[in-house]
């Protein structure tokens, strides 16, 4: 049996240390989207290319030590539309293009992504076709030395803002998953527009819109990997997402927690301190105790990933934990911080709605359920 070693060597607790206090001063998006001045602050501090190799600008960090960093861009940063935008840049778009691309994209797009001089975006998600992949209605054709690629997606997170969009689309519609390949698609790709951003039920910095697609010529050198690939590159892309985007919010579930105790601790109601009372102290304790179960999953998936195991289970059942988890957080935050917890003004009525969309995207807690019992062998 392999011996599981947490223990963070001095530049990795280093790095936790400066990025959580560094972004712990950075003003939060109050109104509108974040811009290119936050996201030149993420590139600053290497956040916009952690895990891609350094070859191309990026950190070169494996699935663990991208995850304790972005543990702590969660912690710090008090803006998480901000924190999903860069995240969800670097695992759905640089790492697929960083691990499946050709040469010719990865000079051509990395260095950039990782600079923080391109945005990239994820194009998969259509109105019709949520989970299930296989239902994708963009159709890619080959023409000669390019690919001609119409639909419509849904969803883009970064979209209005974005330079660079993965689109996946069917190639070989017959094949069903086998029949979906994936693309960079830059946005100055004649036939390529973008929607007007939409409202959303949290991680309201972060701009999302619809795209279309009208007969796009994309030169073949920008498809990655071999036509048919399309499938397996977004679940290779989901690895990182399901784990290393995940522990932003590890690292919100702890910033919470940090706060509720200072509160309970210095808040005084009937002459004593509400941490006094049973009902909030105990509320408190099954919050640590869920965040550092939450934690230790993630840690193991990682683990596990960065020694080439497939890790299914462990992935599905981080990604589950943390996002039900965060949710908790902040209702426990609303309960504990009472008429503080129930003010917009206060914060954690933001936290709240920004824990929310974790339960759906990177894959449902229900597909998460899914991939549990299967891997049960149920």
């Amino acid at each position: 049996m392999r011996l599981v070693d947490f223990a963070w060597d001095d530049d990795r607790q280093r790095r936790y240390e400066l990025i959580w206090k560094e972004t712990s001063t950075w003003p939060a998006v109050e109104a509108g989207h974040f811009g290119r001045g936050e996201w030149a602050r993420c590139a600053r501090l290497g956040l916009t290319g952690l895990s891609v190799p350094a070859e191309y600008g990026g950190g070169g960090l494996d699935f663990l030590g991208t995850a304790r960093t972005v543990e702590a861009f969660g912690r710090g940063c008090p803006d998480m539309g901000l924190v999903f935008g860069a995240m969800a840049h670097l695992f759905a778009c640089a790492m697929p293009i960083a691990e499946h691309g050709g040469a010719q994209a990865r000079e051509r797009l990395l260095p950039g992504l990782c600079s923080g001089a391109l945005i990239g975006a994820n194009a998969i998600t259509e109105e019709g076709a949520g989970s299930d992949v296989t239902a994708l209605s963009a159709r890619a054709v080959r023409d000669g030395e390019h690919y001609v690629i119409s639909g419509v997606k849904s969803f883009v997170s970064n979209a209005p803002v974005a330079d660079v969009f993965l689109v996946y689309a069917k190639t070989q519609p017959a094949f069903g998953h086998l029949g979906v390949s994936a693309f960079a698609v830059t946005r100055d790709t004649p036939g390529l527009s973008v929607g007007e951003p939409f409202d959303k039920v949290g991680l309201d910095s972060c701009p999302a819109a619809e795209i279309r697609l009208d007969e796009c010529r994309v030169p073949a050198a920008q498809l990655l990997g071999r036509e048919g690939q399309g499938a397996a590159i977004f679940q290779s892309s989901m690895r990182w997402e399901r784990t290393c985007l995940f522990a932003a919010y590890l690292g919100r579930m702890q910033r919470l927690l940090d706060r509720c105790v200072s509160h309970a601790v210095g808040r005084r109601q009937f002459g004593r301190r509400i941490a006094d009372n049973q009902a909030v102290s105990h509320r408190l304790a099954r919050a640590r105790l869920r965040l550092e179960a939450a934690r230790l999953l993630l840690w193991q998936a990682c683990w596990r990933l960065d020694q080439g195991e497939p890790a299914v289970l462990d992935v599905a059942m981080a990604k589950l934990a943390i996002s039900e988890g965060a949710v908790e957080a902040g209702l426990d935050a609303m309960r504990i911080l009472a008429g503080a917890g129930v003010r917009a003004d206060g914060g954690v009525e933001r936290e709240l709605r920004d824990a929310l969309p974790a339960t759906v995207f990177s894959g449902t807690s229900e597909i998460q359920l899914e991939q549990i019992a299967k891997e049960l062998g149920l």
